[in-house]
């Protein structure tokens, strides 16, 4: 078992803007450790690394009226076949927009597995638990849209949102790379993930098709969030390049 202790969070460097720790699947965060993220105001979010989409439950028999069509107000006493639940007893048509983008997050959460498996096979493991980050955070903001909650910021690699997307703004100090364009010669892992990089944008493109306009639906927050994911995942891309982790001063 892994064991978090508060010396270790120290050198993480967490910065202000960092509201919660999620530490890995299955470590023992110490006391001394948990005291400390009191100390400094960031919630220490457990690892349960259960499912965070459509909670699952029994939808009370109501006859006729038992599923409603979310658009249209109708009343089914059974699911049709070319509908699914948006939210509970809720139904939408299995295109609908909304279901579509759950269907991208579904794929990108695939390939982002896919590349971690090849990071482990490499041996690259701070690669490996970075990608980790990233799948965490889509799953959080699965949970987020299923459930219809604000989506809390992100905090990815220790790092704020924000830090990560001016960090990859400024790779010459950071990394000591210029910014690269991406060649068959880097790798197959730097390749699968610049191939995230773009998946994340295109998840972007189709949130904000889904949620713009308001309304329940409008969900800025986890537009915003997936930008700032794409940024994350290039920010993996331009360390693994590098090989070099990011002067403590840029932390």
């Amino acid at each position: 078992m892994r064991v978090i202790t508060q010396a270790e969070l120290r050198s993480l460097m967490l910065p202000e803007a960092c509201k919660e720790y999620i530490p890995p699947s299955g470590a023992f965060v110490t006391p001394d450790a948990r005291e400390y993220l009191v100390s400094r105001g960031i919630a220490l979010r457990e690892n349960s690394e259960k499912p965070l989409g459509m909670p699952v439950s029994p939808i009370p028999n109501r006859g006729k009226s038992t599923y409603a069509d979310a658009e249209s107000g109708e009343f089914y006493a059974e699911k049709p076949e070319y509908m699914t639940h948006l939210r509970e007893n809720i139904l939408v048509s299995k295109d609908h927009v909304r279901i579509r983008f759950r269907g991208g997050v579904d794929s990108l959460e695939a390939e982002v597995l896919e590349v971690q498996v090849l990071a482990a096979d490499q041996g690259e493991a701070e690669l490996r638990e970075g990608l980790g980050e990233v799948l965490r955070a889509l799953r959080e903001i699965m949970s987020a849209e299923v459930n219809e909650r604000p989506l809390g910021a992100l905090c990815l690699f220790g790092l704020s949102a924000d830090a990560i997307h001016a960090q990859t703004h400024n790779l010459k100090a950071v990394f000591g790379i210029a910014h690269p364009i991406p060649d068959y010669t880097m790798g197959i892992l730097a390749i699968r993930l610049n191939t995230l990089r773009t998946r994340v944008r295109e998840l972007e493109l189709l949130a904000a098709g889904a949620f713009r306009g308001g309304g329940i639906a409008g969900r800025d927050d986890i537009i915003t969030a997936l930008n700032r994911l794409s940024s994350a995942v290039y920010w993996l891309f331009c360390r693994h390049l590098s090989g070099n982790p990011p002067a403590a001063d840029e932390r």
